[in-house]
């Protein structure tokens, strides 16, 4: 999927979750969304693959779960580097996010995938 496509579908699913989680997870507006999902595929291309490989004998010995901490961590660090405007109650919210949008971009993948390779 091309670059901005997974900015936007971000974005959207962001607000989405925000809509979803209300007392959990805000976004002030979709513009706040949509640069929250910039800064999140910018912490992911330099700062995910690091810790990727630092948490290394850990996400093995937990059969590839603890990436899951991994993508809440850089949804915490988005909203730290944001403020305000985008934040979560919990570190436990930011997990439970971190699995609705694999699981969500998981689908839409699939799905656009599906849909471009018979188009």
């Amino acid at each position: 999927m091309k670059f901005w496509v997974r900015i936007l579908i971000n974005a959207v699913l962001f607000i989405a979750l925000a809509g979803f989680l209300k007392d959990s997870f805000y976004v002030a507006s979709p513009w706040i969304a949509l640069v929250a999902s910039v800064v999140l595929s910018l912490l992911n291309a330099l700062v995910k693959p690091i810790l990727v490989v630092l948490s290394l004998p850990i996400t093995i010995v937990t059969l590839g779960l603890f990436s899951i901490v991994i993508n809440g961590a850089m949804l915490q660090l988005t909203s730290m580097l944001i403020g305000n405007d985008f934040h979560f109650s919990s570190f436990g919210t930011a997990l439970l996010v971190a699995i609705l949008m694999s699981v969500c971009n998981a689908v839409i993948s699939d799905y656009v995938g599906h849909e471009h390779r018979n188009g």
